[in-house]
């Protein structure tokens, strides 16, 4: 299944654009898994282990946060077009909804002077303080501080860590027994870059902010395993459903295929990103480690890319990064192929 798809993954990793990798398929009949190369280069080389768990990086703001907010939406205790204010008081700005953190419209810009050697609380507050840019619902900026204020909401409304709102909503129904903020065993975990202060970041979120904020952070900071990513987007897939526990209604599912932004023309969902090809919408997220997911909702299937592109040095980002989209090309023209045959 997928020749073409996996001898790119093999390419990648000869040409050492990636460590090594961890992925996987659903189709509508079965579900694939498949490793190959290292977890590890440095200190020293260790190969990728049947249930490896990595640092998924921004598949957070899609696994953990968009899933909850469409959650509290409905239950009815928010709304996309509710102003951010009505839930974080301190929040200077009173244009800014829900709908325009969701899909990168808000114009928050992300500049924190001195950021990484705030405390959790001090940035908190500079966050809540960030200006409003020109670009606020005319484009779509890539952000994460649309989802760490998304995060900050559902604590407000939850009053309980984004952490245990997960654990109780998403990853305890769906039996994701290895998906948390922290992981028990560093050593299980895929490193990720040797960083010049922090050393080898092991078993420890790559993201600063995410690594500032710990389980209050919306935006980064989960660990997973490429199964139980799998099982999560079984669950997407089933519009909602799975093991006997509703997470989603197949409505709200079905809605991420249409283009949320303020004026419906920047192809962006509610936490989603959108690939159009011909008629159809694919769901698609990546995160900055070396993660990505394509989701398939009509035809239920799924591709789920788990790497560590950033160990042991984040040099390789422009080539990692065109390459990675040719990659999301080989798979998406591989399997239009042979839903035509």
């Amino acid at each position: 299944m997928y020749p073409k798809t996996k001898a790119f993954i093999h390419q990648l990793i000869e040409d050492q654009i990636i460590p090594g990798a961890s992925f996987g398929f659903i189709t509508a009949n079965e579900r694939m898994e498949y490793r190959e190369g290292l977890a590890a280069i440095s200190p020293e080389r260790e190969t990728i282990k049947e249930n490896q768990i990595y640092d998924i990086a921004s598949l957070t703001k899609v696994f953990v946060t968009t899933t909850i907010i469409l959650q509290l939406w409905q239950e009815g205790k928010l709304a996309p077009d509710d102003k951010v204010s009505l839930y974080l008081t301190s929040f200077t700005d009173q244009k800014v909804t829900l709908r325009h953190l969701l899909t990168h419209t808000s114009g928050i810009e992300g500049y924190i002077p001195n950021r990484n050697a705030l405390s959790a609380n001090e940035l908190h507050e500079a966050i809540l303080h960030l200006p409003i840019g020109e670009s606020f619902e005319k484009e779509v900026h890539y952000t994460d501080i649309g989802f760490i204020l998304l995060g900050f909401i559902i604590e407000a409304i939850e009053n309980k860590s984004l952490a245990n709102v997960f654990a109780e909503r998403i990853s305890g129904p769906l039996n994701l027994g290895d998906t948390s903020y922290y992981h028990r065993d560093k050593q299980a975990c895929a490193p990720t870059e040797i960083d010049p202060k922090r050393g080898l970041i092991r078993g420890e979120v790559h993201d600063p902010k995410a690594y500032i904020l710990g389980d209050h952070c919306g935006s980064a900071g989960l660990f997973s395993t490429l199964a139980e990513c799998l099982t999560f987007c079984q669950m997407m897939l089933n519009t909602g459903y799975l093991k006997g526990k509703r997470i989603l209604n197949e409505k709200t599912v079905l809605s991420l295929l249409e283009d949320w932004t303020p004026k419906g023309k920047l192809n962006r969902s509610l936490g989603w990103d959108i690939i159009t090809r011909g008629r159809k919408n694919y769901l698609f997220h990546t995160g900055f480690t070396g993660t990505f997911i394509v989701l398939d909702i009509l035809e239920k299937e799924a591709f789920v890319f788990l790497s560590n592109r950033v160990h042991p040095t984040n040099d390789n980002r422009l080539d990692y990064l065109n390459q990675r989209d040719h990659l999301i090309e080989c798979y998406l023209t591989e399997k239009e192929a042979m839903t035509n045959e």
